[in-house]
């Protein structure tokens, strides 16, 4: 019981601070040093006016539309249009002679009104 008495006074009456370091050394990756070494060497080559050539198709404004060409027989093909009679569909065709004998009065009906002074 003594000796443990005596370890824990000496280990509480002097505190022993240990550092620990890493020995080992950072590893180096040889192939991303040579990348990057590569990388930072490179000069890009100078861009010049005529790199172009070549590679672009050289602009050009475009051609103006052609006016669509009028049919001859258009004013005939009209003409012939507006003589057709108008098909209604479910309405009986009627003739002259069967045309409603209605006025446009019939109705119109128009009530006189009295005027009366207050």
């Amino acid at each position: 019981m003594l000796a443990q008495s005596i370890r824990v006074a000496a280990r509480s009456a002097a505190p022993v601070l240990r550092r620990r370091f890493g020995t080992s050394l950072p590893r180096r990756d040889l192939i991303t040093d040579l990348y990057i070494k590569e990388l930072k060497a490179y000069q890009a080559p100078p861009v010049k006016a005529s790199d172009s050539v070549g590679q672009v198709k050289p602009w050009s404004a475009p051609s103006a539309p052609a006016i669509p060409a009028v049919e001859a027989a258009a004013e005939a093909d009209l003409a012939e249009y507006d003589s057709q009679a108008v098909e209604v569909e479910g309405i009986a065709e009627t003739t002259e002679s069967e045309a409603p004998t209605e006025s446009l009065d019939d109705w119109f009906v128009v009530e006189a009104i009295e005027d009366a002074h207050h």
